[in-house]
């Protein structure tokens, strides 16, 4: 089954943050997870192998540590010390490395950055830099809940005045309902 993602593009932070919409944890299993991965094709290393249950708990894991955390940051108070401990472990259990190769000519080039671990492990690892570079963006403070009405994702804002995370869905679910709220019938 192929999930839509009501969200993707944002930080990568925020795209694993917006896999748990109100209805329903759009990464609950490996099919979910294995869609996710596609939708974030380039911006994530390869998981290698098949996603399975091992990588869906990691990536759960730390969605719910970034939660925590960055619930915190927006309201100005400290990440609690659990959620760090989950990122930190994240990150640590799959230590990066960029790796020398010669390039074609006989010079030098570095390759892409190679992780140890597991694939679960990688890919938590990876994720969790997601966030911890999210929550020490300078922008932080800027991240917004859309407000469309029972919409829970998360954006970045480009400009200032934005307020949905779709404008075509959110957003136009915003409008309609003020059309019909001025255009209503007297009486209804």
């Amino acid at each position: 089954m192929t999930e839509t993602f009501p969200l993707v593009g944002e930080p990568l932070a925020l795209d694993l943050l917006n896999t748990c919409p109100v209805d329903g944890d759009l990464i609950a299993d490996p099919a979910g997870l294995a869609d996710w991965l596609a939708a974030q094709s380039g911006r994530l290393g390869p998981v290698g192998g098949a996603v399975g249950a091992a990588e869906v708990a990691a990536v759960q894991g730390v969605r719910e540590a970034a939660r925590a955390a960055l619930e915190a940051v927006r309201g100005g108070a400290r990440p609690p010390a659990e959620s760090l401990r989950v990122l930190n472990e994240a990150m640590a259990a799959a230590p990066a490395h960029r790796e020398l190769v010669r390039a074609e000519g006989g010079g030098l080039a570095v390759a892409a950055r190679r992780a140890g671990g597991t694939p679960a492990r990688r890919l938590a690892a990876e994720l969790a830099e997601a966030v911890a570079d999210l929550l020490t963006d300078a922008r932080v403070g800027q991240v917004r809940r859309c407000e469309g009405p029972g919409c829970v994702l998360l954006f970045l804002p480009v400009n200032p005045r934005r307020r949905w995370c779709v404008a075509t869905a959110c957003g136009n679910r915003a409008r309609v309902a003020r059309y019909y709220a001025r255009h209503r019938p007297d009486g209804a």
